[in-house]
């Protein structure tokens, strides 16, 4: 092994001996990767394709341990950190040029308490190996809704999915999690334990430190829910969506759903007639008793005439994995954004229509989270995530697959993320945060609570170690 060149918390450059990188191999039980390594490209490669960086070195963690020497390893080097978990996060933060990769992927241990109904996963756990083990018990907790996702990165976010106007967003299922701060200290927080850290790290993202194990509250689902999936023609939107809107309005709390506009691919699951035909589809879950779920949802079926549709009385773990083949890791080019919205009136409306039709790449996919229940009882103060009174919120998931269209894709985004800005309080769900590009984001995210959390980030990480992410400056 030659030395290895580093770049530094500063923006420079540091060259460690050999010797270095050799005592860390030594004090670590998984393995290390540098360019020389010929798995070192499978393992620095996350799910967007847009992203292309390559980390002096990769640290494959087996356990809080090895987590503790490589943080450690750091500091003591002033060398910048990248931390992994399932490597979905779209801005890339999960992988640096030049510094250190921690890599959690393969932590994915998961343990159920049946009696508790708690599970505790690994950092490097997705959301399909939890879902994996509490179905077992027909247990789950809210989680994401492509199983491939990262627990870590969707939870410290907030974390929305198909159960959250019943049970909340990930993040408020948190009982406790051990975590791995700058200074190299193991901590658990919880209602009782550091209590300002498990304040922040609930939506404050990966701002304070390396998560190495999530404990969550689990509850009552399926094994078998009711899954609506009516595919209508997108020229439809002006009369499908106030129809939608009007509905979910008086949903129960044990539906969550979406409004989604995509063009129906050429692959073999959909028949040849409805090939890239663009649609809007009103997707969503009931959790409930099955025959509530069959009669709740039936009306969302009738709205006009379906172009295809794929309801019915699913297991809720392959509800979980139904969108996971839509991005496949590393193949498809990814730009989103979001932002809350304050109403769907006509305005919103007759721009979304406009915008949907013209949309860039077929792949690109745009969706409208009805919040509420669950998600809006709890007070602004009472998490990191700050106010949650906007009904909805915006997800624009530009997506392609040929990189000369980049540029028209990102955009178009940021054209219709303006047009409907006049309708929005102006904050937005940070773990689709585009390229981190825009001035303020977080601030306006996190709105009253962005100075406690800045004054936690202080005490918790005052050097800004853990600065790749939705980044907060600590006070």
């Amino acid at each position: 092994m030659t030395n290895l060149r580093f770049t530094t918390l500063t923006g420079g450059q540091v060259e460690l001996d050999d010797q270095v990188v050799a005592d860390l191999q030594a004090a670590v039980r998984g393995p290390i990767l540098t360019a020389d390594s010929p798995d070192y490209d499978q393992v620095r490669q996350v799910w967007n394709k847009m992203i292309d960086r390559r980390p002096a070195l990769i640290v494959r963690c087996t356990g809080t341990t090895d987590v503790v020497t490589a943080v450690s390893f750091c500091c003591q080097n002033n060398i910048l950190l990248a931390v992994r978990g399932g490597g979905h996060g779209v801005a890339g933060n999960a992988i640096c040029d030049g510094g250190l990769m921690l890599d959690l992927s393969l932590m994915k241990g998961v343990y159920v308490d049946t009696k508790k109904r708690t599970a505790r996963a690994q950092g490097g756990a997705t959301w399909g190996d939890l879902d994996h083990e509490t179905q077992l018990h027909g247990l789950a907790t809210p989680g994401g809704v492509v199983s491939t996702t990262g627990i870590a990165g969707l939870t410290l976010g907030g974390g929305y999915g198909w159960l959250r106007r019943k049970h909340g967003l990930s993040c408020d299922n948190l009982v406790s999690v051990e975590i791995v701060t700058a200074d190299g200290q193991v901590l658990t927080a919880s209602e009782r334990e550091n209590e300002d850290l498990f304040w922040a790290i609930r939506g404050g993202g990966g701002n304070f430190g390396v998560v190495t194990s999530f404990e969550y509250q689990l509850h009552r689902v399926g094994p078998v829910v009711n899954f609506v999936g009516a595919m209508y023609p997108i020229e439809k939107t002006t009369e499908i969506l106030p129809a939608w809107r009007d509905y979910i309005a008086q949903a129960p709390p044990e539906f969550s759903g979406n409004c989604m506009f995509w063009t129906i691919p050429e692959v073999p699951i959909f028949p040849p007639e409805a090939h890239r035909r663009g649609v809007i589809i009103l997707a969503g879950v009931h959790s409930g008793p099955l025959d509530e779920g069959t009669a709740f949802v039936q009306p969302l079926r009738e709205m006009a005439e379906p172009v295809l549709d794929l309801s019915g009385q699913l297991p809720y773990a392959v509800v979980q994995s139904m969108f996971d083949w839509i991005s496949p890791k590393g193949e498809v080019y990814h730009y989103w954004k979001s932002l809350h919205l304050n109403e769907i009136n006509e305005e919103v409306i007759a721009i979304v229509a406009e915008q949907v039709q013209d949309r860039p790449a077929e792949h690109t996919l745009f969706d409208i989270w009805p919040m509420g229940g669950a998600v809006s009882q709890v007070p602004a103060d009472a998490t990191a995530m700050g106010d949650r009174s906007a009904p909805y919120t915006l997800v624009f998931n530009t997506s392609w697959h040929d990189p000369a269209v980049s540029d028209k894709c990102i955009e178009w985004t940021r054209r219709f993320y303006e047009r409907v800005q006049p309708y929005s309080p102006g904050s937005s769900y940070l773990n689709f945060p585009g390229f981190m590009e825009e001035e303020g984001l977080v601030e306006k995210a996190y709105g009253r609570n962005y100075a406690r959390l800045a004054a936690i980030k202080a005490k918790y990480d005052p050097g800004n170690l853990f600065r790749l992410n939705q980044n907060i400056q600590p006070a």
